[in-house]
């Protein structure tokens, strides 16, 4: 469909307030707005999406049945253009090539709307930016697996400085959904299962894209990950507490303390509200009580899906009028009901211009931000020569968080790391495929796999490349493909084991979309056993009696209970992008000590419904049910090839207290803790030191722990460092029984954990005063400090994580 062109017999706009520079982007905005007809004013509310078909190899839900015909580009752009869609993550496109296209699309839409205004441009950029030929970085879980919030930001930064270079304005991520159910196939898009963690990940992603002169979008607010039974796109049944204290802080802190400018808002119902039409979570909460004033962009089709998934909407122009009415200001990715529906409903008096002006006052001024509506604005990219998208500097971060996400999970010593020297058999369906790297949003697997006809556009070094450069004697058997019933490799798999002095087993994922990978969008699980007949392979192969390292290339963790007791080893890794299979040999040979930690628990057995860390007790092992949800390995847990001590925890207390006493801790005021590590082992090493609170009575189920502060803390052979935490009292507030999110008194513990499951030590405080509520401007970190003590002895030279 396309807009009806009208008579406009309004004159030519004059270059007045508007395009002055010196006014505030708003007031450039406010000047703007009346001098538009309704038909422009729309066109600002729109994106369109060039070359988006409806052939069912689409990247978004229901692209086949929402992509009519596409009509004739000189009407798309009749009367200017909100934002361009994807134009260089629909298909291969040389950079170059690219840019000059888009260059020259935006020379055309400024030319044909009256306002000479451009597009804003988006692009998903969550494991890079989503374009052939760029680098593809670690996937979320992977940066959550870090723990390394400054890492992460450089990531974010480079992307976001190639997404610049080739005109593009906005970036579809972070996501900051937090995992609540494995079986979700998204999980492996989320950066981990606790909301501290996503949060401060998160808002360093956000802050690095941002200042790289891109529109960060945060998505999918909210409840999206919280869906039942782990299904994409599936009712949430969730209440307000864990909405509340789970769901939210991540948004939160990523608006706050990241100045994201956009936010996505999610394809969920929440106890049978529709996202895209609940003015409660998008107009009073984000912006009246978080004083958002950034644009609210619909996730793709979900305009729509109010009338044909959810039932709320009689019609494309009822959609539209509760999408505008809830606060969403731009419909993505292509124009629908926010065209001719929404203008006859505008017409009939069905709908109140007054709401188009309110989300068009938004977009132009995020227009004027971006300098889109300066007088002198040009396309970024005119003459692109060469531009490269994949270069040294983005390789070397990738693999460098792809290092720091590695997670040893289990080591007796007699495998990891390996001894090179020796024969060694690399089995599995994952070891020797370069797509295994690589998270769903990769453009490879997104966009490329439907176009068999161009390579990856960058070089994906296998986990088997990678360790035959390390290991002269190494042999190779797939044993079975990653999903499918047939056995007819494993005999062969099970002799190279048996005549191996060794054993590496690569199981895993294949990220894909809407059913054609293991992971990824759409792609959920029944439950969390491997994927086709891995688990026999598995099995088949540890039975050998051959030492066996056991590595997981995934998307989400999956059950590994007592069928892999008797592997020496077991390495988990989350997608972690075209330098992974490196980074992976490296900490197999012991180039490269791990220092990984899990952001997510890896549970003990597969039919269970998975529990996060996150468990009041009643939600942990008890009595009163005959299965046990304790993990196999827990959140935050890892190991490392040295060792290290942790002493002398106490607490910096304000006031003195007798010895057998908590220290106080008032609820307006701060708490100060410090511990003592020191690198006991033989070789230099990363300790990340986690911080969690235990609340043992409260008004409310609380969680067991839950983590308010973390620090990776690199060491040398026989080196210490003081770690301090100062942990503002809103870090222990928690949504009360009436709905206000409160500091309460009493006495809590801060415990300093080598896992959420492993407390090294712990102190006990005491919250002193009156119950106090907190507000929007609560304190949402805790700040640490970390001081480095002399060795005890020379550090021994070897190789450093």
């Amino acid at each position: 469909m396309s807009i009806e062109p009208s008579i406009d017999t309004r004159p030519e706009p004059p270059s007045g307030r508007w395009r002055d520079p010196r006014l505030s982007p708003e007031d450039r905005a406010r000047a703007l707005l009346p001098l538009m007809s309704l038909e422009e004013k729309l066109a600002q509310l729109v994106g369109v999406w060039v070359g988006a078909d409806a052939s069912g190899g689409g990247v978004a839900p229901y692209q086949a049945e929402m992509s009519g015909e596409t009509p004739a580009w000189d009407s798309l752009i009749r009367h200017g253009l909100g934002q361009l869609t994807r134009p260089f993550g629909t298909a291969p496109v040389e950079p170059a090539a690219g840019a000059r296209s888009l260059a020259a699309a935006q020379r055309r839409i400024m030319a044909e709307s009256r306002f000479g205004l451009p597009a804003q441009v988006h692009e998903e950029c969550l494991t890079g930016f989503a374009a052939w030929r760029a680098t593809v970085y670690p996937a979320p879980l992977a940066w959550g697996a870090s723990f390394d919030p400054a890492l992460v930001a450089q990531m974010a930064g480079g992307i976001g400085r190639s997404m610049r270079a080739a005109g593009v304005h906005q970036g579809l991520a972070p996501v900051l959904d937090v995992t609540r159910d494995y079986r979700w196939g998204r999980t492996e898009e989320t950066i981990g299962e606790d909301p501290y963690l996503v949060g401060s990940v998160g808002a360093a992603y956000v802050r690095a894209l941002e200042d790289a002169g891109v529109v960060a979008t945060l998505k999918h607010f909210a409840g999206y990950s919280a869906s039942r039974g782990g299904r994409n796109l599936a009712p949430v049944p969730m209440g307000v507490r864990e909405l509340n204290d789970v769901i939210l802080p991540p948004f939160e802190m990523a608006l706050r303390l990241g100045g994201a400018r956009s936010v996505m808002h999610s394809y969920a119902e929440i106890d049978g509200v529709p996202v895209a039409a609940d003015r409660a979570l998008l107009n009073r909460l984000l912006r009246d009580e978080w004083g958002f004033r950034g644009t609210v962009v619909a996730d793709y089709f979900a305009v729509r899906f109010l009338e044909t998934l959810h039932g709320v909407a009689d019609g494309a122009a009822d959609a539209a009028r509760l999408a505008l009415r809830a606060g969403i200001d731009v419909e993505l990715p292509t124009v629908d009901a926010y065209g001719p529906p929404l203008l006859e409903a505008i017409r009939s008096g069905a709908v109140e211009e007054a709401l188009v002006d309110r989300a068009l006052l938004r977009v132009l001024t995020q227009k004027a931000e971006l300098g889109l509506l300066d007088a002198d604005w040009q396309p970024l990219v005119d003459d692109a020569g060469e531009l490269r998208l994949d270069d040294e500097a983005g390789r070397d971060v990738a693999l460098r968080l792809a290092r720091e996400s590695i997670v040893l999970l289990r080591n007796t010593g007699t495998v990891l790391p390996l001894a090179t020297a020796q024969r060694i058999a690399l089995v599995g369906p994952v070891a020797d495929d370069p797509l295994a790297m690589l998270g769903c949003y990769s453009f490879p697997l997104h966009v490329g796999q439907r176009h068999p006809d161009h390579d990856l556009g960058i070089n994906v070094p296998t986990l088997r490349e990678a360790l035959s450069d390390l290991a002269p004697h190494l042999v190779y058997e797939q044993g079975c493909t990653i999903t499918g019933d047939d056995a007819s490799g494993i005999a062969a798999a099970v002799a190279a084991a048996a005549d191996s002095d060794l054993c590496v087993l690569a199981v895993g994922d294949r990220a894909g979309l809407f059913g054609r990978g293991t992971s990824g969008e759409g792609c959920d699980a029944d439950d969390l056993r491997l994927p086709g007949i891995q688990s026999d392979l598995v099995r088949a192969v540890l039975d050998t009696g051959t030492p066996v390292a056991l590595v997981l290339l995934a998307g989400r963790p999956y059950a590994l209970g007592p069928e892999v007791a008797t592997a020496a080893a077991i390495v988990q890794a989350f997608f972690p992008g075209q330098q992974g299979g490196q980074a992976l040999a490296e900490i197999l040979t012991g180039a490269v000590n791990p220092s990984g930690r899990l952001p997510v628990s890896v549970p003990s057995n597969s039919g269970g419904l998975p529990t996060t860390y996150l468990s009041p007790p009643l939600g942990r092992r008890s009595q009163v049910s005959s299965i046990d949800p304790t993990p196999a390995f827990p959140f935050g847990h890892g190991l490392s090839y040295t060792t290290f001590d942790w002493t002398d925890a106490h607490a910096l207390s304000i006031e003195e207290v007798p010895v057998d006493e908590p220290a106080v801790w008032p609820v307006d005021g701060d708490a100060t803790v410090r511990i003592t590590v020191r690198n006991t082992g033989e070789r230099d090493g990363v300790e990340v030191v986690q911080l969690y609170l235990h609340d043992p009575v409260a008004q409310t189920t609380r969680p067991v722990v839950r983590l308010i502060g973390y620090a990776r803390v690199a060491l040398k052979h026989g080196e210490a460092a003081y770690v301090s935490f100062a942990v503002p009292a809103d870090m222990a507030s928690f949504t009360g029984v009436d709905g206000r999110r409160v500091v309460e008194p009493g006495d809590v513990e801060l415990r300093f954990g080598r896992s959420s499951a492993d407390a090294a030590a712990t102190v006990r405080l005491r919250l002193v005063g009156a119950e106090r509520e907190t507000g929007a401007q609560r304190m949402l970190e805790s700040r640490v400090r970390v001081d480095r003590l002399p060795a005890l002895a020379p550090a021994r030279q070897g190789p450093t994580s």
